[in-house]
């Protein structure tokens, strides 16, 4: 599914890409030449429109060797997947041939709808629809590669509450990008806020609406989907490859490695029983019961490589420490809440010791 030689060069250069904090250029233009970029994107715009199942493999290999760039991938993928979604087939042709070759990039500025901010009343973007154009005012949370991206698939909402999805070009005046964000780990995806003050916006961008909760409607993986957990899964395996290594020269470890392969074995066969069946023989949990496994091993195993580590594993640029910061970035990416409540119980459990 992914070129070897493209993985290979991934996993050799992931150090060097947390550590530089540069936005990874190189990285992204290997996954153009060997066609990562035309996944999400059906054949007439370029693409190559792989299978679900596909997608879950190659997601699980890139996120092995780069957790940096293949999340930067999966926030490209998602701009891509809603807008090939969009019954807008000009806005396809616009923007769809360009996409799959690497020759733009999109994200995706969407978190506002989902999972972040929802406790605030006042909407993070206000919509107007003004004629035939859409105004929007307010500040996009967490966009990843703000800085680098032509286009930003975002969405506003009305007065009346309904919502609009919308291919929010860049260069439009009263678009701003903020500073990216310091981060605990993928400081190179540059992920930043983004104010849009006064954006006027033809309809031509629209995606999708006015509708209620727009994000429900079809238009590409929602909130906590598997694509989120197969990447937690990659780096699982990872970091399993390394305690694996460690057990062969340390031969106490090897029942604790070996009880991490197994859940690691179970939660990979249960992940990619999704793209084996339609969504309507999958109960409505299935998403949230991987998320919350997934989550949950992808911080212990990597607990574990650190106490195995022990120093070494501390100090930065050794590939245990990435891990583990790395890991973290679950507890709080596209997460919503019942897997932080499952967190929280897990967290928080402990023996009665009466």
């Amino acid at each position: 599914m992914v070129d070897p030689r493209m993985v290979k060069f991934l996993a050799e250069n992931t150090v060097f890409v947390d550590q530089s904090g540069e936005w990874p250029v190189l990285q992204l233009q290997g996954l153009a030449a060997t066609g990562v970029l035309g996944w999400i994107i059906p054949r007439q715009y370029g693409g190559s429109d792989v299978s679900q199942l596909q997608m879950l493999q190659g997601y699980d290999d890139l996120a092995t060797a780069c957790m940096t760039t293949t999340f930067i991938l999966t926030q490209r993928n998602g701009a891509c997947q809603r807008i090939a979604a969009s019954q807008n087939d000009e806005l396809k042709e616009l923007l769809l041939p360009d996409l799959a070759v690497g020759k733009t990039f999109a994200t995706v500025g969407i978190s506002h709808l989902t999972t972040s901010r929802q406790h605030i009343r006042t909407p993070a973007i206000q919509a107007t629809i003004d004629g035939d154009e859409i105004v929007l005012n307010g500040a996009i949370p967490w966009v990843t590669g703000a800085a680098f991206a032509q286009t930003i698939v975002t969405g506003g909402t009305c007065e009346d509450g309904r919502q609009v999805l919308v291919a929010l070009p860049t260069g439009l005046p009263g678009v701003q990008v903020q500073p990216a964000s310091r981060l605990m780990a993928l400081n190179a995806s540059h992920t930043a806020t983004v104010v849009v003050d006064q954006v006027r916006l033809p309809k031509t961008f629209l995606i999708a609406g006015p509708v209620e909760s727009v994000m429900t409607r079809g238009f590409g993986s929602g909130t906590g989907s598997v694509t989120t957990s197969v990447l937690a899964l990659g780096l699982s395996r990872r970091i399993e490859e390394y305690l694996r290594d460690q057990a062969r020269i340390r031969l106490d470890l090897s029942v604790v490695v070996e009880r991490l392969s197994i859940e690691l074995a179970h939660l990979s066969g249960d992940l990619y029983a999704v793209a084996l069946k339609s969504q309507d023989e999958l109960p409505t949990s299935f998403a949230a019961d991987i998320r919350q496994r997934a989550n949950s091993l992808v911080m212990r195993i990597t607990q574990a490589a650190l106490g195995v580590s022990k120093g070494a594993g501390f100090v930065q640029g050794h590939p245990v420490e990435l891990a583990v910061r790395e890991a973290m970035f679950f507890q709080v990416w596209s997460c919503p809440q019942p897997v932080v409540l499952s967190v929280l119980e897990e967290l928080s459990f402990r023996r009665d010791f009466t």
